[in-house]
């Protein structure tokens, strides 16, 4: 493994479970590599529970409110967590984490992919915010 690119990985983590990470930094990219690393060190019960702990702790540090309109969104979070469980039982066998998140971030580079699945309107709810709802387009 790359120990450089691990070591980015590591350090983005422990930004954002210190809350330390600059907002400017939490891009979709990070998004999908901190759910990478949090489902292959956990189960993924522990992993879901994390990611969306986390995300909303560090929401919540650096001034992002949950609103009918803004923050933290449940349907979004659970989407993006399946498509990466999705990419590591097709790559996960054969990789390096360094590998696997080059090729995470190129696959699902796309952050309005949702919007194949789901209509605006379902996907912006207030109940996709604060539940998870089905697609209603396509199924995952």
């Amino acid at each position: 493994m790359n120990k450089t690119k691990n070591c980015k990985i590591i350090d983005l983590v422990r930004a954002f479970e210190s809350c330390t990470l600059p907002r400017s930094q939490w891009t979709h990219g990070a998004h999908l590599i901190v759910a990478l690393w949090y489902l292959m060190q956990y189960s993924e019960p522990e992993a879901r529970h994390r990611i969306r702990n986390g995300i909303q702790r560090y929401n919540t540090a650096i001034g992002i409110p949950t609103t009918p309109t803004g923050g933290y969104h449940e349907t979004l979070t659970q989407f993006w967590i399946s498509k990466v469980l999705h990419y590591l039982s097709c790559h996960a066998k054969t990789s390096s984490m360094d590998l696997l998140s080059e090729g995470l971030l190129e696959q699902y580079s796309d952050p309005n992919l949702p919007l194949t699945y789901y209509t605006r309107d379902r996907l912006f709810s207030k109940e996709a915010r604060k539940t998870w709802v089905d697609p209603d387009l396509q199924p995952l």
